[in-house]
């Protein structure tokens, strides 16, 4: 293979609005691989001058102005060295999703987004106008085309950058990470080498924004569409690619060897990356949160630990007269295995004092979950108290078939600055905390019987969840065919679900929408997810069944 030079992905995690951090990021991100890789050319992800997503941020004129004078400042420390870098480009009237190419000092080349993704999570049309002109640019020789993240989804682009004169294809992405993204992103990047005939180089940035996490896992396809080699996800590092030339074909080599990663591995990593970038770029000391004795609590709080560190994470028990010996027990155990702050303050005189002032409104009225209700309130109280006096963030442990059904408390459990938990099912935490486990599998920090015994918010004796719901393994199946295929009920019906049970879990799902517009964000992990992937309206004349 004849050498022409040495091309460093940076998979950087960028800060959204930190326009000055992102500047620093990328300028020593480009001399450290100019410096120390021998790299020719540095390719940054995209958006990375001010982060992504802006929202609307893009629309303050004072983000513009610090746009421009970083791309100006990177262009003048890019010496002896090329760079693409993502930044947003304000002209004629519009704002453009663009990529720079600086090269020794100057601006050899700029690039519009052609694609423009306006589902799931992304509103770009809202604020971004297209491009329609392909890039091409040479260095040493090389012509390489550029996309960003879209563009490669659909095979135009690309395919304007071949008949334009590209040798080979660089993609900058924002691409947020869900289960099994990573292999549809190497699908599509290899369908596309295969129709170009041209390798790929896929570099993707990392790191927690509000409910995304995106997880690197950037990569190089060879021409033929065959070959993937990939980067560990989850991981800020420069990845070096070496562009040289056999017989007058370009090819992309690297010593990359990772392997594809287990599910449950990766959302784990999600649920641990975002929350602890969450905490870390909004500037918290720590964390707090209830331990109940209960697998969500468990599991948030080792998710929080692996996060934070054990130092920035306080656990606390508050036990009513409902609370099992069990679950004293076991929340004392977990917290003392991870070395976390662990109190115990009961909610007895809150909830006794809370009751007699409410008994002469209640005389005459049956016990319901009211009193339940009254409980997880009480307990919010002390949270929030503590969170105020320490500056620690209160992380929700609730998860998403009990945000689906509405199996929460309003200003009580579901208070909270953060939920780890959000959109993962009881079936996806009863798999996570083994997984956590099988991690240290000398000290495993969830006691066996937390994950082994039936779940129960503990309100009222011998209270158990499946008194007021179906089955975990039930209501996940119901709850994923309606919120992330959007089937009817009468085509999850034909799966083989009871008719009355999948009318009364979505008649939950509907009537609990007004709950989720309070709750707090969370790591997104599926396809659809509570928050920016679910748009359903509160009011509502819609019922079930469909017919």
């Amino acid at each position: 293979m004849q050498y022409s030079f040495v091309m460093a992905l940076a998979q950087l995690n960028p800060l959204v609005g930190d326009v000055s951090g992102n500047l620093q990021a990328s300028v020593e991100a480009v001399r450290d691989a100019r410096d120390r890789l021998g790299a020719r050319l540095v390719v940054l992800p995209e958006m990375m001058l001010c982060g992504y997503p802006p929202e609307d941020l893009l629309l303050h004129g004072g983000l513009q102005r610090r746009v421009e004078r970083a791309l100006e400042q990177l262009r003048e420390a890019c010496q002896g060295v090329a760079c693409i870098v993502g930044f947003p480009e304000y002209a004629d009237g519009n704002i453009y999703n663009c990529a720079a190419v600086l090269d020794d000092g100057v601006e050899v080349a700029r690039y519009r987004k052609w694609l423009l993704p306006n589902y799931q999570v992304f509103d770009e049309k809202r604020y971004f106008a297209p491009g329609e002109t392909p890039c091409v640019f040479a260095i040493d020789g090389v012509k390489i085309g550029l996309t960003i993240c879209e563009d490669v989804w659909g095979p135009a682009p690309a395919q304007a950058a071949k008949a334009a004169g590209a040798e080979c294809l660089i993609a900058i992405n924002g691409s947020p990470y869900a289960v099994g993204a990573q292999k549809r992103r190497e699908s599509v990047v290899c369908a596309r080498a295969k129709e170009t005939g041209l390798p790929i180089a896929y570099v993707n940035m990392i790191g927690g924004q509000d409910e995304l996490v995106f997880d690197g896992g950037s990569f190089v396809v060879a021409a033929d569409g065959q070959q993937v080699q990939r980067a560990t996800p989850f991981d800020e590092r420069l990845v070096a690619v070496t562009v040289g030339e056999v017989d007058g074909t370009v090819r992309l080599e690297t010593d990359l060897d990772a392997p594809l990663p287990d599910e449950i591995s990766n959302i784990y990593n999600a649920l641990v990356f975002g929350t602890r970038d969450y905490v870390r770029k909004n500037g918290f000391p720590g964390v707090l949160l209830g331990l109940s004795g209960g697998i969500d609590s468990a599991l948030t709080l080792a998710i929080a630990a692996d996060a934070l560190g054990a130092d920035a994470v306080q656990a606390v028990m508050m036990p009513y007269h409902y609370t099992s010996d069990i679950s004293r027990e076991d929340a004392a155990k977990q917290a003392d295995a991870m070395g976390v702050e662990y109190s115990v303050i009961s909610i007895e005189p809150i909830v006794s004092a809370t009751l007699g002032q409410l008994a002469p409104h209640f005389a005459g009225l049956e016990a319901d979950t009211t009193e339940e209700n009254i409980q997880s309130r009480a307990r919010c109280v002390l949270l929030m108290a503590l969170s105020n006096k320490t500056g620690r963030m209160l992380l929700t442990t609730g998860n998403k078939s009990e945000m689906a059904v509405g199996y929460a408390t309003l200003y009580g459990d579901m208070a909270g600055g953060f939920a780890p938990l959000k959109d993962c099912s009881k079936s996806q935490v009863f798999a996570l905390a083994k997984h956590r486990n099988a991690l240290t599998p000398d000290a495993p920090p969830i006691p066996e019987r937390v994950i082994t015994r039936p779940p129960s918010a503990e309100l009222r004796p011998d209270q158990q969840d499946t008194d007021s719901l179906p089955p975990y393994h039930v209501l996940d199946a119901i709850l994923e065919a309606f919120i992330e295929r959007d089937l009817s009920v009468d085509e999850i019906v034909a799966l083989g679900f009871d008719a009355e049970t999948v009318v009364s879990v979505l008649t939950m799902v509907r009537r609990n929408e007004y709950k989720r517009r309070q709750a707090p964000p969370g790591v997104r992990v599926t396809h659809r997810a509570f928050g920016r992937d679910w748009r359903y309206p509160i009011t509502s004349g819609y019922r079930f069944p469909d017919s």
